[in-house]
């Protein structure tokens, strides 16, 4: 890794750990997403801003801790999510994953892990492969950032579950043919389990 990479991944994890803080302190309840899950999970860092799940019901209350600590907040027109800036490093609170809100009970399963010698609650791996597959489209369908990504987590992750929610969408479905083809995983994923998510 550059010294350029090591500055921005430092600096990501810095605003990682100031706003889980902030968030905590306000009883926020909150799961980490995104890059750094995945990171805190054991992939390399590929850190560009700070994911994190919250309910939509918490988001006021979450910009308000952000707020609170120096950050500056905007909603922006995507009706999923909202930001916060910490001094130019982005904070993504989002609130629902391809039109299906988060719950409590995602946030229920996320795991307490170490990440930036905080230890947060991450979403759990299968969760955190389920939200990267869901919102893949024509428009967003980057296989190649997902990749790595998935193959640190590939042993943490129940594929069946994977294929049963993400089974209405042929991008996920492709990933999945695309995992097993390059023996990610040993063998072809049967679905089962319950289809609805989070």
């Amino acid at each position: 890794m550059s010294s350029h990479s090591h500055e921005v991944t430092d600096a990501i994890l810095d605003t990682l750990k100031r706003a889980s803080s902030g968030l905590k302190d306000a009883g926020v309840k909150f799961a980490l997403a995104g890059g750094c899950a995945a990171y805190a999970r054991g992939a390399a860092p590929s850190l560009h801003d700070v994911d994190f799940v919250v309910t939509e019901h918490d988001v006021p209350a979450a910009l308000e801790a952000l707020r609170g600590i120096g950050f500056r907040t905007a909603k922006p027109p995507e009706d999923w999510l909202v930001k916060a800036y910490d001094d130019g490093k982005l904070v993504d609170l989002i609130f629902k994953v391809s039109d299906r809100p988060v719950t409590d009970e995602l946030l229920n399963r996320a795991e307490p892990m170490k990440a930036s010698a905080v230890i947060v609650p991450v979403l759990e791996a299968t969760d955190l492969v389920i939200s990267w597959l869901m919102p893949l489209s024509e428009h967003a369908c980057d296989y190649g950032a997902l990749l790595p990504q998935v193959r640190a987590l590939r042993e943490q992750v129940d594929w069946s579950r994977v294929a049963a929610v993400t089974g209405s969408s042929p991008y996920a479905a492709t990933f999945l043919t695309l995992l097993e083809r390059l023996a990610v995983l040993e063998k072809p994923v049967e679905p089962a389990g319950d289809t609805s998510w989070p």
